[in-house]
């Protein structure tokens, strides 16, 4: 029997992309990729979020304010660096130039792509002895 190993899906859909930067709307847009990270875990996989990653660093670097230059710096490098340890990408969402990005990106590194969780396979694995 074959098994597919977990794959880390790095969740990539809008943060700013139609928010005017109102931190409501932005928190929505990540509770939209996160919901969808459940069901990525739930089918195996180890989902991920560059926003996971990066916000804590911005906060840590002195950012003030959504956009400003220390976000900039920091917010999409994040991502990329981490897309270089991910197996696969989800793209979800609306419109957004930095999903797109990551999706770019992910093509040029070999990156599976995905456009829909249910098109994701479940992952099965070998019990341990």
């Amino acid at each position: 029997m074959e098994f597919l190993q977990p794959l880390m899906i790095l969740v990539a859909g809008p943060y700013r992309s139609g928010t005017d930067d109102d931190p409501v709307k932005i928190a929505a847009n990540v509770r939209q990729m996160e919901k969808v990270a459940l069901r990525i875990y739930e089918k195996g996989h180890l989902p991920v979020l560059g926003e996971w990653l990066a916000l804590p660093l911005i906060e840590q670097a002195g950012s003030t304010h959504t956009g400003d230059d220390v976000f900039t710096q920091l917010f999409h490098p994040v991502a990329v660096r981490l897309l270089e340890k991910c197996d696969a990408i989800l793209r979800i969402g609306g419109p957004s130039y930095g999903a797109d990005q990551m999706i770019r990106i992910g093509q040029e590194y070999g990156k599976f792509i995905f456009l829909h969780a249910e098109d994701i396979p479940d992952a099965r694995i070998a019990a341990y002895v």
